[in-house]
């Protein structure tokens, strides 16, 4: 008997776990020491805060996204940050997902991160003769069941409502999670980084245990360009704060050696240092120096906020001098200037958000026939200016916020939405691909087809074609594209039009045209004779037959 290769690595990957885990138990012996220690901090040993922020987390992406529908392609573009005037966004933006990688990815994330930083703050008071039901705030079960949802909550409104751009996602929260951990735990934290890098390795080898991939060509942004490291600062600085507010609460003062080591791995290893500028039509620009000379100088000031002297550094200077200047005096200790510096260094990252989400789309009209859709528009153009980018002009360090882009393009101005779908080299590469628009509890999608020859010599000529209700229309077409060889004098161009493509042949003031012949078929155009040999095309004349032109292929 063979038996299915899928369930016996599956199978494989947990024994080898639960093995390595009893192997581990057998040699610390720890006789109820783990649980104990768990259930010392936690309710029950349960971090039933971080497995509520899950269930929330996937109940928005099955219920609201329509996840539960299809779980590869759930509804994504209104529930991005777009706009202050458009709240539903900002609401779920920070606890929505783009895809099943994505929100598998950030809940796995959570589950180590929240565990630790739930650890941290504890279901139990940690006071000297603190009693855990004295008051509300020291009662467990509202520590566990409402402090610890209701901050992630109020966490995940934040990170939206501050993020540059229309962001979505619950690593925001995740950033903070882990912030709050590093001040508490910092090396701890790191090596809990590790962990939850284990943790995604168990899941993906249990989901795809065996992978077969060639070589080949992709088509893909640089990866950093794909980091929201403005929404990750913002939630590394939440949750930094909340947990220098707690160890200022609890009197605690950790090591300023491992609260600057473990900031500094931890931003080097999470990419806080990918400071990155658009510069339109899918192309960036990354300064890692800047980023890291960043994450160098936060290293610093959360070790000093957290671990530097309370001690007033003017008191001397204070002696002689005014009421108001002594009393400026003692409050400026070195802990409390790198906890100044710190806030200014949030209001750097918060700030461009503000105008930026106070602005909506622009009322120009969408270029071609857009696909109208429940107050959606559907379209195609190449070369225009970015919405979503350049609703402020700003100019700095010869960088500029007025780009161009190229792509399918959704625009809502209910929803003040606008933003490229599609990027025109994503379908330049696949030749196919789907915009799905739609709100809470319904979606709808629109088909988008490239079709395309390359005259050999010349530029290809493409068209665009959406298709929705059944319903086919070219949204765009390109130039046409000229052959480089001449035949007899004459020049060939096959050109792209609506629903089809043309092959033209000019000779001196007159041209002759006609559609492009199908697959083993042929059509003779201004005294040439085309034939097509399925994905290419010969011109004869004669004694002469070349190969004029070639259909695009796609991956």
């Amino acid at each position: 008997m063979v038996l299915d290769a899928v369930p016996v690595h599956r199978l494989a990957v947990v024994v080898a776990f639960l093995a390595a885990f009893g192997v581990v138990w057998a040699i610390d012996r720890p006789r109820g020491a783990w649980g104990r220690r768990l259930r010392s901090r936690l309710l029950l040993g349960v971090p039933w805060g971080t497995l509520l922020a899950v269930a929330f987390v996937v109940c928005v992406y099955l219920f609201v996204q329509g996840g539960a529908r299809n779980p590869y392609r759930p509804v994504v573009i209104p529930f991005r940050a777009w706009s202050y005037l458009y709240p539903e966004g900002m609401i779920w933006a920070g606890f929505a997902h783009a895809n099943f990688g994505h929100v598998t990815g950030n809940l796995l994330g959570t589950l180590v991160a929240g565990t630790l930083a739930e650890y941290a703050y504890g279901h139990f008071p940690h006071g000297r003769g603190t009693s855990s039901f004295s008051s509300l705030r020291r009662n467990p079960y509202v520590r566990a069941f409402a402090f610890v949802p209701a901050a992630v909550f109020v966490c995940g409104l934040l990170t939206a409502l501050f993020a540059l751009g229309p962001v979505i996602g619950f690593s925001g929260v995740v950033f903070a999670m882990w912030g709050f951990a590093l001040v508490h735990y910092p090396l701890g934290a790191v090596v809990a980084l590790a962990g939850s890098s284990l943790v995604r390795l168990l899941w993906n080898a249990f989901r795809n245990p065996v992978i077969e991939a060639s070589a080949g060509p992709s088509y893909s942004a640089p990866w950093w360009a794909g980091i929201a490291v403005q929404g990750h600062a913002l939630g590394l600085f939440l949750g930094v704060f909340a947990g220098l507010y707690v160890l200022r609460h609890r009197d605690e003062r950790p090591s300023g050696l491992r609260l600057f080591a473990g900031t500094l791995l931890f931003g080097a290893s999470q990419g806080l240092w990918a400071v990155y500028w658009y510069l339109g039509n899918e192309s960036y620009r990354l300064f890692r120096a800047v980023g890291t000379s960043l994450v160098v100088v936060l290293a610093v000031l959360v070790a000093a906020a957290g671990a530097a002297s309370a001690a007033p550094l003017l008191r001397r200077w204070a002696v002689d001098r005014p009421e108001g200047f002594r009393e400026a005096a003692r409050s400026a200790s070195p802990r409390a200037v790198a906890l100044v510096v710190l806030c200014l260094g949030f209001g750097v990252v918060v700030g461009p958000a503000v105008p930026v989400n106070m602005m909506t789309t622009t009322d120009e009209p969408l270029p071609g026939d857009p696909v109208e859709i429940e107050g959606y528009e559907v379209t195609y153009a190449e070369d225009v200016r970015d919405q979503t980018v350049s609703v402020i002009d700003v100019e700095a360090f010869n960088q500029s916020t007025a780009v161009n882009t190229s792509g399918v393009i959704v625009r809502n101005p209910d929803r003040h939405i606008w933003t490229t779908a599609l990027t025109k080299g994503r379908l330049a590469q696949d030749g196919a691909g789907q915009v799905r628009v739609g709100g809470t509890g319904w979606r709808e999608d629109v088909d988008v087809r490239r079709a395309g020859w390359r005259a050999v010599g010349g530029d290809p000529t493409y068209r665009i074609d959406l298709v929705h209700d059944g319903e086919t229309r070219t949204a765009f077409v390109s130039e046409p594209s000229e052959a480089e060889a001449t035949i007899d004098g004459r020049n060939v161009t096959v050109a792209a039009v609506e629903g089809g493509f043309d092959l033209r042949v000019a000779a001196g003031n007159e041209t002759a045209s006609a559609a492009l012949p199908a697959t083993n078929e042929s059509v003779v155009v201004g005294g040439i004779a085309f034939e097509r040999e399925d994905r290419r095309l010969y011109a004869e004349r004669g004694e002469t037959r070349v190969r004029i032109a070639n259909a695009e292929r796609y991956t």
